[in-house]
């Protein structure tokens, strides 16, 4: 008997990929208000109290424009579920901060709350940090000043806008890091 050479190929749906990219810009008219459009749908999202910004400084309330990549998710495994993403996964813990101080070493990074240090706290008692998109910008090089804890993450029942970050609905974040891997790049105009 002779040996037989079979090939199987398996197709995978463009839904079953990470999305090469998804395109944040603001909304006519209200500029902390704005659009995510990815994989043919568009969802909407809150912005930043400052609209989008070419020049981000820190605390000027703006989402910065550009180009970034996803780097991360973090979420509350101890309220939800672990969801599907492409992307690397950590769950909050009670210690877990982030650094906005210009001034210290771990500026734009994460921190583990001690007492004394500040940080933005990433396990708050509200849903907005249910589910954090950890994105690369100002990470290299990172430079004092030029803005922190960028982040997409849920938004406010109201949509109210951000401190510079992208915020949506639970379901839209749960599509979303379904589609989500750490080559998608997110254009933010």
């Amino acid at each position: 008997m002779g040996k037989s050479n079979i090939s199987i190929t398996y197709r995978t749906s463009p839904r079953d990929r990470p999305l090469s990219e998804i395109r944040i810009r603001a909304a006519a008219g209200d500029p902390r208000r704005g659009w995510l459009t990815a994989g043919g749908q568009t969802l909407p999202v809150a912005l930043g109290r400052g609209g989008i910004m070419a020049n981000k400084r820190e605390g000027d309330g703006g989402t910065p424009r550009g180009t970034f990549r996803p780097r991360q998710l973090w979420w509350r495994a101890d309220r939800h579920p672990r969801p599907r993403t492409f992307l690397p996964i950590r769950p909050i813990r009670p210690e877990d901060a982030w650094c906005e101080d210009p001034g210290d070493r771990h500026y734009n990074q994460p921190v583990r709350l001690e007492p004394g240090r500040g940080g933005d706290r990433l396990r708050r008692d509200d849903h907005l940090y249910d589910f954090i998109v950890e994105i690369d910008h100002n990470t290299r090089p990172r430079i004092a000043g030029r803005g922190s804890a960028v982040f997409l993450h849920l938004a406010r029942e109201n949509f109210g806008p951000t401190a510079g970050c992208v915020s949506m609905t639970e379901s839209a974040m749960l599509h979303l890091l379904r589609r989500l891997g750490p080559r998608t790049k997110i254009v933010i105009e």
